[in-house]
């Protein structure tokens, strides 16, 4: 969470799409600033501006210099939004009928109807949650470059792809299906190849609405879980009928069936 406040406080961003050219790297870092306040300028929505009262755009994190610090800030912000707007999108989705109420093929083992999507979360087994946080783990893994050789100032010996603190584009995702020795048959962007190219110009508009709809996520997140957890404390979701209530502690994820010591050795070989 820390990570979100912080990054919420630059105005940087870029989206999906990067043309990788380790010739440009050193160029890229030596003006990070000035293209983090461009962006930033260029971005005309409410939500937009330089806006830095902290001077994280002046510090160095971790000793790694300051160009890295504003590519790993600028980068921060773009997937805390990405996850705010998967996480808002699924909150909703899990509060219809459609999805939170009785299926004829429970989604997993222990699966109860009609309780909130916290609830939901907390009554996974702590297997499937360890499946979850694997997937996550090799997702994140493949997002920092693995597997992917950079040897600087050889761009024959290099494959594509150039680390956001180091010159590359914040926010960028590489290709990834084929890895995990084949066993990945899709990008996690564009998966199935249906966008059409774009422009440059269009990629430009395209990261300035992902940064400011990630923006928005983030806040209308934290509303969401605000007001589920102290009724009445977002008017503009307090007069919402049946709004979802949960009174387990939102940070504390790990709270609910998180013991291996807590589910008897049966459970794993017995349906």
């Amino acid at each position: 969470m820390k990570t979100a406040v912080l990054a919420l406080s630059l105005s940087g961003a870029a989206a999906f799409v990067q043309n990788p050219a380790s010739a440009v790297a050193a160029t890229q870092l030596a003006s990070a600033k000035e293209d983090l306040v461009a962006f930033a300028t260029a971005n005309k929505s409410p939500l937009s501006g330089f806006w830095d009262p902290l001077g994280l755009a002046d510090t160095s994190f971790w000793g790694m210099g300051n160009e890295a610090t504003i590519g790993f800030l600028r980068h921060s912000e773009i997937k805390h939004g990405r996850i705010a707007m998967a996480g808002f999108l699924g909150f909703c989705v899990q509060s219809t009928p459609l999805v939170k109420g009785p299926h004829v093929f429970p989604p997993y083992k222990g699966y109860v109807p009609d309780v909130t999507p916290q609830e939901q979360w907390d009554n996974i087994p702590y297997v499937g949650k360890l499946q979850i946080f694997a997937l996550i783990g090799m997702l994140e893994s493949y997002g920092e470059g693995a597997g992917y050789l950079t040897v600087a100032g050889d761009a024959e010996a290099s494959t594509g792809y150039t680390h956001y603190t180091k010159g590359g584009k914040p926010g960028y995702y590489p290709p990834i299906k084929g890895k995990s020795f084949g066993q990945i048959k899709f990008n996690l962007y564009d998966p199935l190849g249906w966008f059409p190219a774009k422009t440059e110009e269009q990629l430009e508009k395209g990261r300035i609405s992902e940064i400011n709809n990630g923006r928005l996520a983030m806040i209308g997140l934290f509303g969401l879980l605000s007001e589920s957890a102290v009724p009445g404390s977002v008017p503009f979701l307090a007069g919402v009928k049946g709004f979802p209530a949960y009174s387990g502690e939102v940070m504390a994820p790990f709270s609910g069936d998180w013991s291996f010591s807590t589910i008897p050795a049966y459970t794993y070989f017995h349906p």
